[in-house]
């Protein structure tokens, strides 16, 4: 009920505030002058700067006296304490960290074996205690292994997402070719919270989320760090006086040359919505590309799209759009709500409105999906993809229908084809255009004035930081070398379960490459090296290196990949 009652409020003061909102000039033509961004450049992850407090000069957009509002505001179920057992917390009195009586939303690791089975699949429990599933190709696409509280997925990409549990409780994942983080949660104002330490491309930074149990799923919902004024959120939700054009200084990088055939930006923006569209996109396929090559694995671009023509059309693009506005306003609302005192409610920000609100809403993938699509196939979605959420699933279900809207062929997901998405995937589809949005917004007060138009005088206070982020915990600082050794024993658990499931007659790895010639390459990892090596005969740990030990051959890693081989 009472985030009914705070939308209701703020619909009230934004209609108020509309009758001085300045009136829309159409008819305009773009001018011809454009300017060019900080694009990303095949490495991005980073948090959104933070906004310059200098005055900005007034511009004639409309709405920019208030911020935008989300809409069907009474939607949805609200809790003050989602999820969560009965604690002795009283509310307001500051962060408390987390402890054996305060049992947190995320009790276990997240194992994709609970989700539904592409048809041919092969689930096996071998004696050791493990669940294994088997794609019908006969390879190994998950192991749950209970031994080690950890959880390992295998994607069809070549992409592999390693998550455990450490003794104190935290999480720390990892992913392949992207890094990892470990998070730790903590209590504020009696409701649970989540930073993550992210180590991404080199570089590391902190996002904050809010769990709570939704359909008994863990479900993780962002929360930003910053909140901008209402006039700034509005300047943003809002269309511009006129469209204006805008050069992305991306032509000659390689990501973009790599998806040239999937992706083009617009050639005018209408307003800086659409541009944050464009620069969700540019983004996460900026990061896909440096995943790969990371990864080491091979970078072929997509299916050539027919002539003059993208694969990713203006028509999805402008639904991107519309979906940028709407996470824009549910921003604006929690920025009013902090204003307040109050903390974001995770029911109201996160899918459980999104699947009950009645509308579609589009998705930007921003990290590799295995998904199974209506004919039982499993499938692939990259980032940059594009997914639609067109009905609400039932009551009780713990998976949604979604239809992909935007793909880049080959083993992906066919365009068309309906797709079911797990409801903690859900979310982070959500997660991930609401943190790239946030990012985003620091780049737009970068370009203004410069390839963007200025915002208004009003718009120019600075952010102001959650109250929730300053009660976090301190933030994990060196989590690499824990990262690499977390793959490492991900990489003896999936040899011990390839071994269980297929049996005692099968081919052990090292014999099964004997039948063709072994190419070893610097930057494979230690994964890719067993798959063509089989098991060392002897691991010696020198500082940071591992030396790896073969009958004929010494391979030395750091940091999870191959550095030198004698």
């Amino acid at each position: 009920m009472r985030s009914f009652l705070f939308s209701s409020e703020l619909v009230r003061v934004s209609l108020a505030l509309c009758f001085t909102c300045p009136i829309v000039m159409a008819g305009l033509k773009p001018p011809a002058s454009s300017g060019k961004a900080s694009a990303p450049a095949g490495k991005s992850g980073s948090p959104a700067a933070k906004p310059r407090s200098a005055a900005r000069a007034a511009t004639g957009s409309v709405g920019a006296a208030h911020g935008p509002t989300t809409s069907n505001p009474g939607r949805g179920p609200t809790t003050s304490n989602p999820g969560l057992r009965p604690t002795t917390t009283t509310a307001g009195r500051g962060a408390t960290t987390t402890t054996a009586s305060r049992t947190p939303v995320r009790t276990a690791t997240r194992s994709a074996i609970s989700r539904s089975a592409p048809r041919g699949s092969r689930d096996v429990h071998t004696a050791s205690g493990k669940d294994v599933r088997m794609r019908p190709s006969g390879k190994l696409s998950d192991v749950h292994d209970a031994r080690r509280g950890m959880d390992v997925h295998r994607g069809l990409g070549g992409d592999r997402r390693v998550e455990a549990r450490r003794a104190d409780g935290s999480r720390l994942v990892s992913e392949r070719g992207r890094g990892g983080y470990a998070e730790r949660s903590y209590r504020f104002r009696g409701h649970e919270f989540a930073r993550r330490s992210y180590y991404f491309h080199g570089r590391r930074f902190d996002r904050f989320y809010r769990p709570y149990l939704y359909r008994g799923v863990a479900i993780d919902v962002y929360e930003p760090e910053l909140f901008y004024p209402a006039p700034f959120y509005g300047w943003v939700y809002n269309p511009w006086v006129a469209p204006v054009a805008f050069s992305w200084g991306f032509a000659t990088n390689p990501w973009y040359g790599y998806y040239g055939p999937y992706f083009a930006p617009q050639p005018y923006y209408p307003s800086a919505s659409a541009w944050l569209a464009d620069y969700m996109i540019s983004t996460s396929l900026a990061d896909a590309y440096q995943a790969r090559v990371d990864a080491g694995l091979p970078v072929q671009p997509p299916p050539a799209a027919p002539p003059g023509q993208v694969a990713l059309t203006p028509d999805v693009q402008a639904q991107i759009t519309e979906e940028v506005r709407r996470q824009l306003a549910l921003e604006n609302a929690e920025a009013q709500g902090t204003s307040r005192g109050q903390d974001p409610d995770p029911q109201s920000s996160g899918i459980s409105r999104i699947v009950a609100d009645g509308s579609t809403h589009a998705f930007v993938v921003g990290d590799n999906m295995d998904l199974t699509s209506s004919t039982g196939q499993e499938c692939l979605v990259t980032p940059g993809d594009v997914l639609q959420l067109r009905t609400a699933p039932a009551p009780t279900a713990t998976e949604a229908n979604l239809v992909v809207l935007a793909s880049k062929g080959g083993q992906e997901c066919a365009k068309s084809s309906t797709v079911t998405v797990a409801m903690n995937d859900l979310q982070d589809l959500q997660n991930h255009m609401r943190q790239t949005i946030d990012q985003g917004l620091g780049e737009v007060q970068k370009q203004e004035g410069k390839g963007l138009p200025k915002a208004p005088v009003s718009a120019a206070a600075p952010a102001v930081k959650a109250a929730y982020i300053q009660a976090a915990p301190p933030p994990e600082i060196n989590i690499s070398i824990e990262l690499a050794q977390q793959d490492q024993e991900a990489d003896n658990a999936e040899h011990e379960a390839n071994q269980e499931a297929l049996g005692p007659a099968a081919p052990s790895a090292s014999k099964a490459s004997s039948a063709a010639p072994v190419e070893l390459a610097k930057g494979q990892t230690i994964a890719q090296v067993k798959v063509l090596m089989g098991e060392p005969k002897k691991i010696i740990n020198v500082g940071t290196k591992q030396v790896y030990v073969y009958p004929d051959m010494k391979i030395t890693f750091a940091v999870g990949k191959v550095i030198d081989f004698q």
